[in-house]
């Protein structure tokens, strides 16, 4: 099967919920899906499905997780069809049955003004997933900061005559730290940049 060429949906949205993930999203580490098993089991799309479209749609569920915006779809049969490694006809005849592959999905316009498919519950579960991203990256960021003042508190301490006094002093750590950052953009906080930071603060000041 070939793939489907590129089709894009512009159209005016006004009449469209807003989805609420931005294109410029990224969840590059997202190996695991959260899934909520027993809202899964008792949810109206797995009672009533045909087996063959739950398989596909359950599929559908998972490919939104890797399209932009995260947790959307394309509104291209073709593009679907593709995705599902399927041949269109038997995309279009799914779609035909009582409960679809795209049961529940629905259109949004997204910030790039271009309409595709969303889910509730995939959306629910993209949001969540940027959250603990943010909240991670948030932490690690945390982490980081904590562990560039010890460093530079400790080379005041052991390396540098008469740093003990400044390593005490949070406000001058963090301008330190500062300068460090500025001056070497990424780079660690080695001694040597300390003294430089402190040579320049001090004549700075």
């Amino acid at each position: 099967m070939t793939g489907p060429r590129p089709h894009i949906q512009l159209i005016d949205g006004s009449d469209l919920p807003a989805y609420p993930i931005s294109a410029t999203a990224r969840l590059d580490s997202h190996y695991f899906l959260q899934w909520n098993l027993k809202r899964w089991r008792a949810s109206e799309f797995r009672r009533n499905v045909d087996a063959d479209v739950g398989w596909y749609g359950f599929n559908l569920f998972c490919i939104a997780q890797d399209e932009t915006p995260i947790g959307t779809l394309p509104c291209n049969d073709q593009s679907l069809a593709f995705a599902l490694n399927l041949p269109l006809e038997r995309w279009l005849g799914l779609l035909k049955r009582d409960v679809s592959p795209l049961h529940n999905w629905h259109k949004v316009l997204c910030d790039t003004g271009e309409v595709r498919f969303a889910h509730p519950v995939v959306t629910e579960v993209a949001l969540e997933a940027l959250n603990g991203k943010r909240r991670n990256d948030a932490k690690n960021a945390d982490d980081r900061m904590r562990k560039r003042l010890g460093t530079i508190a400790g080379h005041l301490t052991k390396s540098i005559p008469g740093g003990q006094h400044i390593a005490g002093n949070d406000e001058k750590i963090n301008a330190i730290s500062d300068w460090i950052d500025v001056t070497y953009p990424g780079g660690s906080a080695t001694l040597k940049r300390i003294k430089e930071a402190l040579n320049a603060l001090s004549t700075a000041s």
